[in-house]
């Protein structure tokens, strides 16, 4: 869908403002989301795309006024109560106010730089070849889904070159919606900078984005 979290290239929202490589956390209570997100992802309740979606999907004027890791505790908060996990009543108290659901699956503490470092990959088996090879030139489809998607709404309509295959890997748009995997081929798509923004544009300038086969068609 096109949500506020897709603003690429939009203006009006103010400079970058980058921060030091090593911070990660500007107050406790974000480590604690960071954890509690990794935990109930480990439940197997959701995949890391019904996740993803949880939070890009938030309304507007809600998105917009969150820091990042408030963004992320209201999709935990969604996730969470679409599957019965916890009530409104308990989202506002701030504690548990019923006897808790039993999951199939808890990440113990001790458990979690092995999970970390194993990480979900989606790669699958290569089924059959690519429809494009490096050096093609293809366009962003114009789509406009009403569900996830990681097609970024600048690029779409815009012709780029494809500059890296990557295998087939899940396709985010179906497992977002809690469908099988169908995995595509997967590309890594160069687009000039005036391609995207036009002649005012720094033509020294380029942006890479990893497309799925279906996102893409011939120019």
């Amino acid at each position: 869908m096109n949500g506020a979290a897709d603003m690429g290239g939009m203006m009006g929202f103010g400079p970058v403002q980058p921060e030091p490589e090593h911070v990660r956390f500007h107050a406790a209570w974000e480590k604690r989301v960071l954890a509690m997100t990794l935990a109930m992802g480990a439940t197997g309740q959701w995949n890391i795309d019904q996740s993803r979606s949880a939070r890009e999907s938030l309304p507007p004027p809600q998105y917009l006024a969150k820091s990042y890791y408030e963004i992320w505790l209201a999709g935990l908060e969604r996730l969470m109560a679409e599957r019965g996990l916890v009530s409104a009543e308990e989202i506002e108290a701030g504690r548990v106010l019923a006897p808790p659901k039993q999951l199939p699956r808890i990440l113990k503490a001790e458990a979690v730089p092995a999970v970390l470092a194993k990480g979900g990959p989606t790669e699958r088996e290569t089924t059959q070849p690519a429809r494009f090879k490096i050096g093609d030139r293809v366009r962003a489809k114009n789509m406009h889904p009403a569900g996830h998607t990681r097609l970024p709404r600048y690029v779409r309509g815009h012709v780029g070159i494809v500059e890296l295959l990557h295998g087939m890997h899940v396709f985010p748009d179906a497992s977002a919606r809690g469908e099988a995997e169908q995995p595509q081929w997967l590309y890594t798509v160069r687009f000039a900078a005036r391609e995207l923004w036009g002649e005012a544009a720094d033509p020294t300038l380029s942006v890479s984005v990893d497309a799925w086969d279906s996102y893409l068609e011939a120019a």
